[in-house]
């Protein structure tokens, strides 16, 4: 199979590329390194059955792309980090992140149509907002604020959700969507603001681990081997045309316990401070995955403290 990914640059765009290489597949991936790494991808680069183009997906696509024969389009092009302090966060960006998620999405639908090619929209746990019902389910239509600060990446999910699904009932284009749940794991940025990356750095440098609130928001952590698994199983599973998938792990920990957690790993009695809790910040999040186990098999395996562990090595390189 001939893959596009959108977004390959990326922390779980890069992983996905590797695993669809290492499975025989040619894989052509996009990035315009806004919040991607060329050092992501650097090790792949020579591989014979790897293209790569730098390219903004909310332009017009060059002729070689509209020109290729590509068998399925994988669109996990955005900024995803909700930290106001993390350079790489979606509120530094917040008209890129809404016109990839949707003037990017339509350029990627109309490939699709194109090539009559399958289609995988990355969505998020986002679009569940503050929610109502616990665990979070695929019928479950959240309880978002459509003007707040995080809005610019909430809503741009929801309407990227909703024209992917109108291709569907339109043309009947074989899409289908995941809603990514918080994963972690090699190659997530260093600045990138997230609640793991955020700790495993603070530790490396013996700063305090800095919680906001009381730090009893819970989140449900997936380590990266897990999620790229569900991701391919979308794709290429049967009988997923049409479908909404939850991905992620179903174990859920208060973000003070995940600092506690990371001490453990770390073996160090790293100080704890405390920060204002950010406006619309989910008070709980963890994915049903009833659905994902029944259609597709999805079952993560890694352990939070192996996940840990790996993670924390990579930092350790990553920032000597």
């Amino acid at each position: 199979m001939f893959y596009l990914i959108a977004g390959g640059a990326g922390f779980l765009g890069s992983h996905l590329c590797e695993r669809l290489l290492r499975s025989g597949h040619r894989v052509w991936c996009l990035d315009n390194f806004l919040t991607g790494r060329k050092k992501n991808i650097e090790h792949l680069l020579k591989e014979k059955n790897f293209l790569f183009t730098k390219l903004d997906i909310t332009q017009p696509f060059p002729e070689e792309i509209t020109s290729t024969k590509i068998d399925g389009i994988f669109h996990l092009a955005s900024p995803a980090s909700p930290n106001k302090n993390s350079p790489k966060s979606y509120m530094h960006f917040p008209l890129e992140t809404m016109l990839v998620n949707s003037l990017g999405t339509y350029n990627l639908l109309n490939l699709t149509k194109k090539h009559q090619a399958k289609f995988l929209f990355a969505s998020s746990s986002e679009i569940y907002g503050e929610p109502l019902i616990h665990p979070q389910t695929e019928n479950y239509f959240g309880n978002v604020n459509p003007n707040g600060p995080r809005s610019c990446y909430d809503e741009g999910k929801r309407f990227g959700e909703a024209i992917s699904f109108t291709y569907l009932r339109k043309d009947s284009l074989d899409v289908r969507i995941v809603r990514i749940f918080n994963t972690y794991g090699p190659r997530m940025d260093p600045e990138d603001g997230r609640v793991v990356s955020n700790f495993i750095v603070a530790g490396l440098l013996n700063k305090p681990l800095v919680l906001y609130g009381k730090g009893s928001q819970t989140r449900s952590f997936c380590y990266v081997d897990d999620l790229v698994s569900g991701l391919i199983l979308a794709m290429e599973k049967s009988k997923t045309k049409g479908e909404v998938f939850n991905l992620g792990n179903d174990e859920e920990y208060s973000v003070k316990e995940m600092a506690h957690l990371v001490r453990e790993v770390m073996g160090k009695k790293l100080a704890i401070a405390y920060s204002s809790l950010p406006p619309d910040d989910p008070s709980r999040r963890k994915p049903n995955l009833e659905k994902a186990r029944r259609i597709l098999g999805y079952n993560p395996k890694v352990k939070i403290l192996d996940g840990l562990l790996k993670t924390i090595e990579y930092f350790k390189e990553e920032l000597t």
